[in-house]
């Protein structure tokens, strides 16, 4: 069986004014968590966070897979012509990991774990 998409990320200068932007728009929940604003669609999809980077690159949409070992794909994907962007972070209070990959042609994606 396949990896799921398991939750969705838009980057963007300004967290506050993107935020209102899309709660209204989609009636999307919003839930400021540390430097992320968490997203709640209400169901039938599934969630994602707002964040300001502070740095390049600011505007981007991307979508995680979850997955066992976030290296471990990371090397995988080395082998098959992609690239580590940002390799593993473990997030605090043990709530799992993250790492973002690219794609030969340059596709950003980012592979999540709920065991960093």
């Amino acid at each position: 069986m396949g990896k799921p998409v398991t939750h969705f990320e838009i980057g963007c200068r300004d967290s506050a004014k993107t935020s209102d932007f899309y709660a209204k728009l989609f009636d999307w929940q919003m839930k400021p968590m540390g430097p992320a604003t968490m997203i709640e669609t209400g169901g039938g999809g599934i969630g994602g966070h707002i964040t300001s980077l502070g740095h390049e690159p600011h505007n981007y949409v991307t979508v995680y897979v979850e997955v066992d070992d976030l290296q471990g794909y990371l090397s995988k994907a080395g082998e098959l012509g992609g690239k580590t962007i940002v390799p593993p972070v473990k997030l605090p209070g043990d709530q799992g990991g993250f790492a973002w990959l690219a794609d030969p042609d340059g596709n950003v994606i980012g592979l999540w774990s709920p065991k960093a």
